[in-house]
């Protein structure tokens, strides 16, 4: 989940003024304007991917006074201190993973479940973790009533992910670590890859994790902002209290 201080948003009064939700065919437009200028102008050439994020109606995952602006190019809040990405950098870390539809994806920080409903439309199967208890419970039910019945939500450490579902084709973790978690690349599966930012709590930069047999590969994409990722084997909450 993006870090929301990364982008300037409007003034709350400007986001709360509007009368009303838009008409389908706005949401449409927008989610259409998207994808050409915000994802596709910047690289992102998989055509799979770009369906996919046409696919899926962002402004389902965030809250209702920010409905209108779930298009924008910057991450929004979706309550707990926590963001639904920036549109762009779902669309790259997805890319990163060259999934094919056959695949068992694993994704950590499940936020809003915007990302785990991309991911699953373009894999066999999707399960997520999040270490905010309301947050995977609104989760699992938005994604339940839209009908993403390929993706399973849990509460808890992603950090550990799920040893007991492992090995996973393709790992995405959706929040900072100071270091790829060492328990998340053991669950990697042979010909696998894993997308993660890395660095400090505040700017990291996207990690591209190949597995081949026992050999890993680590390629570094690109800069980032995402909120500190939480648990055994990433930031201790006690440091942002």
């Amino acid at each position: 989940m993006s870090y929301l201080k990364d982008f300037h948003l409007k003034p709350w009064k400007d986001a709360c003024d509007s009368s009303g939700d838009l008409a389908p065919s706005e949401y449409e437009a927008a989610r259409r304007s998207m994808i050409e200028t915000q994802i596709h102008r910047r690289g992102v050439n998989d055509a799979a991917v770009l369906a996919a994020m046409s696919a899926v109606p962002r402004h389902e995952f965030v809250p209702a006074e920010f409905r209108r602006r779930a298009y924008e190019d910057a991450p929004l809040p979706i309550g707990d201190g926590q963001t639904i990405s920036q549109p762009y950098i779902v669309a790259a870390m997805t890319a990163a993973l060259s999934l094919k539809g056959t695949e068992r994806v694993l994704e950590i920080g499940a936020g809003c479940g915007y990302q785990a409903a991309v991911l699953a439309s373009l894999a066999r199967e999707v399960i997520t973790i999040e270490y905010r208890g309301e947050l995977a419970t609104a989760a699992a039910e938005r994604l339940a009533r839209m009908g993403y019945a390929n993706v399973h939500v849990h509460c808890g450490d992603g950090t550990l992910g799920l040893p007991e579902l492992a090995p996973f084709h393709a790992i995405l973790v959706a929040a900072g670590a100071p270091a790829p978690p060492v328990p998340l690349v053991a669950q990697l599966a042979d010909g696998g890859r894993m997308i993660v930012p890395v660095g400090g709590i505040e700017n990291q930069e996207l990690h591209l994790i190949e597995r081949t047999r026992d050999t890993f590969r680590t390629t570094v994409l690109e800069p980032c902002r995402f909120v500190p990722l939480i648990g055994a084997h990433g930031w201790k909450e006690s440091s942002f209290r």
